[in-house]
Order: structure tokens, then sequence, then C-alpha cells
């Protein structure tokens, strides 16, 4: 791939990865899928730049994120609505930003939400590994994280022009959260109260989290069951149940085998919301069709 100029990390933040659309069939090697953790933010930033779907890009969580342009560059901040400037002035989110050679554009600490992403027209073009752009945090697969002085190619643009200049969007991120999900596959393993629990109680995001995981803290699932599962296979948005009976929600860098039981796992569309849950975040579970 040709590349057309760049962007130079300034600062990176508390952590900044390169995230494509992820690593496809590769599972059976034991490699995870990784990718975007809130893939609706990162399909939504590529959008705005008329980028292909599966684009990489720059995710940050907890803002902080610093680059100059290398070259005149197009990008759109979107995900975790951050403090946003161009060489000191303000700047929106969710628009089409054209930055001049050597502006610098920075993040600052987003009031809520957890991830952003920076896209760039043309992607970041970094090397890929087994087909990806993503770096796997808990596999140790992918790109080198980006870090001050580093500067990310970018690849050509498409063809395609920008057909708007700014999206609305639905508030990303808040201090409650409500995550549907289906019982199962080893919802036999634990009591009808514990289920009633799950379904009821209210769980809180701790600051042992990352892009692997949410541990959670709240009432513990008791078990119906003793003994031990063989390892078996993982999706994101397991909630897995270790000994102790609090949860832990799996997210896009899931290891791709546990053993311990999975009482439920959240449903594919609330994974974006779910990555978007900061510590602190209150969260719910229900098995109710969304309405």
């Amino acid at each position: 791939m040709s590349v057309r100029g760049g962007l130079e990390v300034i600062a990176a933040g508390p952590m900044t990865t390169v995230q494509d659309a992820g690593r496809f069939g590769h599972a059976d090697l034991g490699v995870g899928r990784s990718g975007a953790a809130d893939a609706h933010s990162f399909a939504l930033a590529n959008r705005l730049l008329a980028n292909p779907p599966g684009a990489a890009a720059l995710e940050t969580t907890m803002g902080g994120l610093r680059v100059r342009a290398r070259g005149p560059v197009t990008v759109a901040v979107t995900g975790a609505p951050v403090p946003l400037s161009v060489d000191g002035r303000g700047a929106a989110t969710d628009t089409v930003l054209h930055l001049p050679d050597g502006a610098e554009l920075a993040m600052g600490l987003p009031d809520r939400g957890l991830r952003s992403y920076l896209a760039v027209r043309g992607g970041v073009a970094v090397r890929p590994v087994l087909g990806s752009r993503s770096t796997d945090v808990l596999a140790g697969l992918g790109p080198d994280m980006p870090v001050p002085g580093a500067v990310l190619p970018i690849g050509p643009a498409p063809k395609d022009f920008p057909v708007v200049d700014h999206a609305c969007t639905a508030t990303v991120g808040g201090d409650r959260v409500t995550l549907g999900v289906d019982l199962g596959p080893r919802q036999d393993w634990f009591t009808a109260r514990a289920l009633g629990t799950l379904l009821s109680g209210e769980y809180e995001v701790t600051s042992r989290s990352d892009r692997v995981g949410a541990r959670l803290s709240g009432p513990a699932l008791e078990r119906a069951t003793t003994g031990e599962l063989p390892s078996e296979g993982m999706v994101a948005g397991s909630l897995q149940v270790p000994p102790g009976g609090e949860p832990v929600l799996f997210l896009a860098d899931h290891p791709v085998t546990g053993g311990y039981p999975v009482v439920a796992v959240v449903r594919s569309a609330d994974l974006p919301r779910a990555a978007q849950a900061r510590p602190g975040t209150r969260i719910r579970f229900t098995d109710r069709p969304r309405p």
C-alpha cells in the first residue's frame, strides 16, 4: 500500500491503540478477533470520511491523545465526547476536520464514556498482522502501541468523498446502562435465585477493567453445582463467573477459551455500550427484548 502523509504522536494518553474491524478466522489457532471495542463509534468515524468500513483508526481510552499532521490530512473523532482542539482552537467531535500540515489535534478528558476514535481519511496504514491492524493487548499481537515520537503512516484516500460534515449521534456513555443478555450457555450451573439476582441487581464497573474485560462488583451469583468445567470457547459479551461469584464481562480482547461457567452473554448490539462503560458505571442486565 502506498503511503500519503502521516500522524505524529505527541502524547498517547492513558492508552491508545490502533484498531480496525478485527482479526477474523483464527480462533482455531487461539487468536481472538480483537478490533475496535465500540464498533459503532469506529464505523461512524470511517463513514464520515468515506473510508472503507474496516479502515484502521486510533482508539484512545479517557482521551489525552495529541497528534500532529504530517502533510494535510482529514480526520474525524467519534465515541466518548472529548473536548477537542486544533492548534488550541476548539473543534467538534463527530465532524469532518481538515488539518493543514503541522496542525496539532488534542483530546481532553471525556465527561462521559470511555473510548474515543480518531480516524484519518485513507486509514492508519501500519503493517497488518494475520490480516488485521488491530492491537490485541491480551495476546500481544498486532502493531505496537503508539508512543510519543511515532509517526503513523496514512494510506491513499478512497475514491469516494465525505457526503456530510457532521453526524448527529446518540449519547455515548452515562452513569447507568442497561445491557440485553441471553442466559447461558451454563445458566444451569447457577441457582434460580442467582439468575434472578443477575437480572434484578445492579453491578458496578471496577477499575480492574481494560480491553480484555470489565470486572464487575455487585451481588455474588450462587452456584447450583460444584466442580470444574473443561475449558470452552468464549465470545465477546460472555459473563464469566469466577468462584467469588462476581461476573467478568468479556470485551474485544477476551481470551478465546475459559474454564469458569458463563451465566449469560451480552447481546452483540449492546457490546458498544458495554465498551463505553467506564469504572463507576452502574450496569443492569435484562433478558427482555429491546423495545
